[in-house]
């Protein structure tokens, strides 16, 4: 069933639709817009969601010419080894500038995906089919693909748009508690740097929410991507306003890293805006109350309010943040709630204090 639909602009034209529907079943319609008759189609997925839905995908799919990728589950597969297994698909199956991928996964497949279609033969269309709560909010919308090279979080990378983005609002029934959990960190940021209403409302609706309630789900995905959107379509390229996307990541990638990517992405998120909270305590920009209302609400979506880290080894660790410009940390913080900035003028003695309210003793 038919939900919701919202057009991206890129460059002040239209580029692509986001769709929500509670099912796969209007996924070949939604695709016959790009001629998907003449054109060969890999689905590129993960081994954990393959298990789920390829076969129900495929079948969505009969009668065109599908062929599959799939590569194994995790962050630590995030590489530009798994970019080359994609190449070999491809090209084995002859694939050509015509053709055309889909992202079956969550933001890591999607991210992977993306940087293929990017990359090979300099360009090829793809369409994101987001099914986890973190990338139906964030990662495929706007754009950003790539892959993490070494020990350094999505260091290479490109900003490459899908032709679609295609959100089974169902699927998140099937998410592990702890990949819901991950989710809502960038759903409540998403609140916070932006909209109160909504930020409050993750409490008051709370209940709707972790029954799996769709309407409740969906409109909650809805008004962060309608966020989202709004965001990238200002500042395609984060050359200014779209670092505001940021809020919490500069020290939760550092806290992410630190912690071998113990913790999953929301919690490190959630991590990293709770400390950016005790600096805008600080410049006296939020308050206690905020404070404790906001760990609270982490709280009741799963999501850790406090951690045993190496406060110098998460400081050092920012400084490899691909958000560093000319030598300086873009810190996001917040005027008030639903109102972000960004501000150069964070001083190692706040987020080293700042990292400490958030520390458990080891």
């Amino acid at each position: 069933m038919y939900l919701n639909r919202l057009e991206v602009n890129f460059e002040n034209k239209p580029c692509y639709d986001i769709v929500i529907y509670d099912d796969f079943s209007d996924l070949k319609n939604e695709l016959s817009k790009f001629d998907i008759e003449n054109r060969k189609i890999c689905i590129v997925t993960d081994s954990n969601v393959a298990e789920i839905y390829l076969d129900k995908v495929k079948e969505e799919l009969e009668g065109l010419k599908v062929f599959t990728h799939i590569f194994e589950a995790g962050e630590q597969n995030k590489h530009l080894e798994t970019v080359s297994g994609i190449y070999d698909t491809l090209i084995f199956n002859k694939f050509d500038r015509k053709d055309i991928l889909l992202a079956l996964g969550g933001g890591v497949v999607g991210d992977i995906c993306g940087f293929a279609a990017a990359t090979y033969l300099r360009g090829i269309d793809f369409v994101q089919i987001p099914t986890t709560l973190v990338s139906q909010v964030d990662s495929s919308i706007g754009g950003k693909t790539g892959v993490d090279f070494k020990h350094f979080k999505n260091m290479v990378g490109a900003f490459y748009m899908p032709k679609l983005v295609y959100v089974n609002i169902n699927t998140l029934n099937t998410l592990p508690e702890a990949e819901f959990s991950s989710g809502m960190g960038e759903v409540i940021k998403h609140g916070l740097i932006s909209d109160k209403d909504y930020y409050y409302g993750l409490f008051e609706n709370h209940k709707k929410i972790l029954s799996g309630d769709i309407k409740a789900l969906a409109d909650m995905v809805l008004t962060s991507q309608k966020i989202k959107k709004e965001v990238v379509e200002n500042d395609p390229y984060e050359k200014s306003q779209r670092a505001i996307l940021n809020f919490g990541h500069t020290l939760g990638h550092a806290i992410e890293k630190e912690k071998n990517f113990s913790l999953s992405h929301g919690v490190c998120v959630g991590l990293g805006m709770l400390a950016a909270f005790d600096i805008c305590i600080k410049k006296n920009k939020l308050s206690e109350d905020d404070r404790k209302f906001f760990s609270d609400l982490l709280e009741i979506y799963s999501l850790e309010t406090g951690t045993d880290i190496d406060v110098e080894k998460v400081f050092e660790a920012t400084f490899n943040d691909k958000k560093m410009e000319a030598g300086q940390i873009k810190f996001v913080l917040l005027n008030k709630i639903g109102d972000a900035y960004i501000d150069r003028n964070v001083k190692k003695e706040d987020m080293v204090e700042a990292l400490k309210s958030i520390c458990k003793e080891i």
